[in-house]
């Protein structure tokens, strides 16, 4: 898989392991950055892997803040982007599983390394089960569009 990966100062050091994990396992990564502690701001980087994300450029994204709150509420701004913020290996699979989520987001400061990996593997392992999962995403897809 092309999978893109950004984040912000709080999420360097797991992004940089999350992206050697990646290429491991046989994936094309993407990295959007930021490569350096310096603060910034996480939606310059979040936008991003959104937009490649939404443009299909690449099969998933990965965004990373402090806690992923902040890059879970940037990337929802896309359309047809479903990014779900991930804590364990059980909402990184109901995130795919049920939501057909396109981008993990993961909190920096909240996560160590072996625990991103678990939730990561689930996540890019678990197929999207379809069925009365699909009807609230096409749901979910419309609101707001008549506004």
């Amino acid at each position: 898989m092309k999978i893109a990966i950004s984040n912000d100062h709080a999420g360097v050091e797991l992004k940089n392991a999350i992206a050697s994990h990646l290429k491991a396992i046989g994936h094309t990564v993407i990295d959007n950055g930021t490569n350096s502690s310096e603060s910034v701001d996480y939606p310059d980087f979040t936008e991003k892997t959104a937009i490649q994300v939404k443009n299909h450029e690449v099969d998933l994204g990965i965004v990373i803040c402090g806690t992923g709150i902040g890059a879970s509420i940037t990337a929802n701004k896309f359309k047809g982007i479903r990014a779900a913020l991930c804590h364990d290996i059980y909402t990184a699979k109901m995130a795919r599983k049920h939501n057909d989520a396109n981008i993990l987001v993961l909190g920096g400061r909240l996560m160590g390394e072996e625990l991103a990996f678990r939730v990561l593997d689930v996540f890019l392992n678990t197929e999207f089960e379809g069925g009365r999962h699909k009807r609230r995403l096409d749901k979910i897809d419309e609101l707001g569009s008549g506004i």
